[in-house]
């Protein structure tokens, strides 16, 4: 974990920016018996982050034992560290609303939740969890969602490609990508547990972004993280394009345009605002020439 920490603040000096948050996890990084101690640990880990990390913690699920204890433990202390909590197993609402009530009791009133989808069950659940304000985002646990089907699905869909080519898995990211961008939040992409195969990541970090609608990706390696923003950043190409339309609309106050020969309206110009605010989040460079809208920490917020 803090080797972690180290790495995401000499990144973020090299790009000048975050580019990946760091979950400090508790539900498989605890020992059974030190579940309390290991929460203590996180809550010191996130407070003695440098200001500008962003911090997540993963807790146990809301019927685990040490759920409560680490929500109090780990929000109470240092929830104005955390950028968010990482709800693991949750199966309905009801588990985010659990999980609400936790935050409220440890005094974390704004702090957001990210949810792993990982049962049939949950993605079933996936716009009802989605749609609810507490969540900003939705990751898809994919090994404990394969292994929820008790061998129907064979064990080459939990690696690359078999993820991208069984039709219940490919359906559950469909879902899952489709009720975020319902509601306007992120859909998180499950690992790659081939860790020493950059090959399959970057396949697996290409189809993601470009096929499944998957705007940010779990990695759990360090070599993995710099495939992974290459293959969801714009490329420089279209960076410079989305520049060039935006300046020609924003010179005609923002009405349609004619632009090269083809039309652009207030849908073109939301993708392409939404292109350049990526581009930024990933430690892509932005033209100077509309790099002042992007100053404004309202534009450019994870």
């Amino acid at each position: 974990m803090q080797k972690s920490l180290q790495l995401q603040a000499a990144m973020s000096a090299e790009f000048g920016v975050c580019v990946f948050d760091v979950t400090l996890d508790c539900e498989d990084g605890a020992a059974v018996g030190s579940e309390a101690e290991h929460a203590a640990l996180v809550a010191r880990l996130a407070q003695s982050a440098v200001a500008e990390a962003r911090v997540a913690a993963r807790v146990h699920p809301v019927d685990h034992a040490a759920f409560a204890g680490d929500v109090a433990t780990i929000a109470g202390e240092a929830g104005h560290r955390l950028c968010h909590l990482m709800l693991p197993k949750c199966e309905s609402v009801d588990d985010v609303l659990a999980a609400e009530r936790a935050l409220e009791r440890a005094g974390a009133h704004a702090l957001p939740l990210h949810v792993l989808i990982e049962s049939p069950a949950a993605v079933q659940q996936a716009f009802e969890i989605a749609a609810h304000p507490r969540v900003q985002s939705l990751s898809f646990g994919l090994m404990d969602f394969v292994s929820a089907h008790a061998g129907a699905i064979p064990a080459t869909a939990m690696g690359s490609p078999g993820q991208f080519e069984h039709p219940l898995v490919v359906r559950a990211k469909l879902e899952i990508a489709s009720a975020c961008h319902a509601y306007g939040k992120v859909p998180s992409h499950c690992v790659v547990t081939e860790f020493s195969d950059l090959g399959a990541l970057r396949s697996a970090a290409g189809l993601a972004a470009s096929r499944f609608g998957f705007t940010r990706m779990w990695s759990i390696h360090p070599a993995q993280i710099r495939p992974i923003l290459e293959a969801f950043a714009p490329a420089a190409d279209d960076i410079d394009a989305a520049a060039k339309v935006l300046l020609a609309a924003a010179q005609a106050d923002w009405a349609p345009i004619n632009f090269h020969g083809v039309l652009h309206d207030r849908a073109s110009y939301r993708y392409f605002w939404q292109l350049l605010v990526r581009a930024q989040r990933t430690g892509r460079a932005i033209p100077d020439s509309v790099r002042h809208w992007f100053e404004d920490a309202g534009a450019i917020a994870h």
